[in-house]
């Protein structure tokens, strides 16, 4: 069993994909040899008449993007792999487009690859096909003696030694043939990634992009949760807990004869579900407030506001609201940093500006308390916070809060039309 299985990897292995890789280079040799003329054209011209040379680069151009597409559809249908396209230049029909399509890098590139690396593969091609044959040739040279007549053979070597050391070789080649192939097709398939493929820049650029829309989803589906969570406990476990406060009041005001120990404990039940509803509302408003969805910032902030023991001045001007998301972070930074001001702050008033400029929300939120809140102390784990929470939509966090105040935190998110 275990000599059946060492000779499965031996033999079997290599040549499991030796077929499509062969295919892939056979297939290749056309398209790299399509070229090879411009290619002699332009290095005439350079040599000879340095005046005609534009005319075979700009044929060599022109040529390139119908070769890029057969050498990516080549890829794709023998081996199955998809080479990145590269960053389009942009849409547009005209001679400036044109123009801007002609000088791009990936274009140049391409026509690197089709006039320079593609000759050179062509002839690491032919070679590996030709080993291939003389290796088909060599190991079958029995087969040969006996089909061919014999005024048809070259040389007569009949079942003699040398025929068997042709056989030995051609087997040798054979067992040879499947690691060149390989050994090509991954040199074929790197110069196209970095010649016919996007740039490292252009790699990092859509890697980046694509991070920043993974990351907004992930966001947007965490504002969702939260609404769900907040819907749940408003129609849920609100609604149970108003209910059995209504019941506990009902029967603390209509059974008149109950025993005192009794009616101490109704009414403790009726005030601690009390306290509960309240606590619960608390923590529905924190989670995501129900003002803030329906009526927007302005209103969501003026209750913030409203609630607070020391007057604070809310001015939101907003031609149209932002995304939920991006709203949701300037509704929670200025309602964590209204509640700083008035644990740490000392502060007698506030004020809380909203402003949309361009592309940017700008949120000011100031204080006249005595300040020297510091982003990077040890006590400073809210600021963090909230600076973390900007940071989730790409957004700026600035805090500057000398000693004696007065503390301005200023927040930048981006907002898109």
């Amino acid at each position: 069993m275990q000599l059946t299985t060492w000779l499965q990897l031996v033999l079997g292995r290599p040549f499991r994909r030796a077929g499509h890789r062969t295919a892939l280079v056979a297939a290749g040799l056309p398209l790299h040899l399509a070229v090879v003329p411009l290619s002699l054209w332009l290095a005439g011209a350079m040599a000879g008449a340095p005046a005609l040379t534009p005319l075979p680069v700009l044929l060599t151009l022109v040529v390139t993007p119908p070769l890029t597409v057969g050498q990516r559809r080549r890829y794709r249908a023998l081996v199955g792999k998809d080479l990145p396209r590269p960053a389009a230049p942009g849409p547009g029909r005209n001679w400036t487009s044109a123009v801007r399509r002609l000088t791009t890098r990936a274009l140049w590139r391409q026509a690197c690859y089709h006039a320079v690396a593609g000759p050179l593969l062509a002839v690491l091609g032919l070679a590996v096909l030709a080993v291939w044959a003389a290796a088909l040739v060599a190991a079958s040279i029995y087969v040969w003696i006996w089909a061919l007549p014999p005024q048809w053979r070259v040389t007569d070597l009949g079942y003699t030694t040398q025929a068997a050391y042709i056989t030995a070789g051609g087997l040798a080649l054979l067992f040879l043939g499947p690691r060149l192939t390989g050994a090509l097709v991954r040199l074929e398939t790197r110069a196209a990634e970095v010649l016919l493929g996007p740039s490292r820049t252009e790699k990092l650029a859509r890697r980046v992009a694509d991070l920043a829309e993974s990351r907004a989803g992930v966001l947007d589906a965490a504002d969702a949760e939260r609404r769900r969570i907040e819907r749940d406990l408003h129609d849920g476990a609100q609604q149970r807990l108003v209910s059995l406060a209504v019941n506990l009041g009902l029967a603390r005001a209509t059974l008149s004869d109950l025993p005192a120990d009794a009616r101490k404990v109704i009414d403790e039940a009726h005030r601690e579900a009390k306290e509960a509803i309240v606590e619960l509302n608390n923590l529905v408003r924190g989670l995501h407030p129900a003002v803030l969805e329906d009526r927007g910032l302005d209103a969501a902030l003026s209750g913030v506001a409203a609630r607070l023991p020391i007057p604070v001045r809310v001015a939101v001007d907003l031609p149209q609201r932002p995304s939920p998301t991006v709203e949701a972070v300037a509704y929670f930074v200025v309602s964590e940093a209204l509640t700083n001001v008035v644990k740490h702050a000392q502060a007698t008033r506030a004020d809380v500006t909203v402003d949309r400029i361009g592309e940017t929300l700008l949120v000011v939120v100031a204080d006249d308390g005595a300040g020297g809140a510091d982003l990077a102390a040890a006590g400073g784990t809210g600021l963090a916070g909230l600076a973390k929470r900007v940071a989730s939509v790409d957004g700026t966090f600035s805090c500057r809060s000398p000693a004696g105040g007065p503390t301005v935190i200023t927040v930048e998110l981006p907002c898109a039309p």
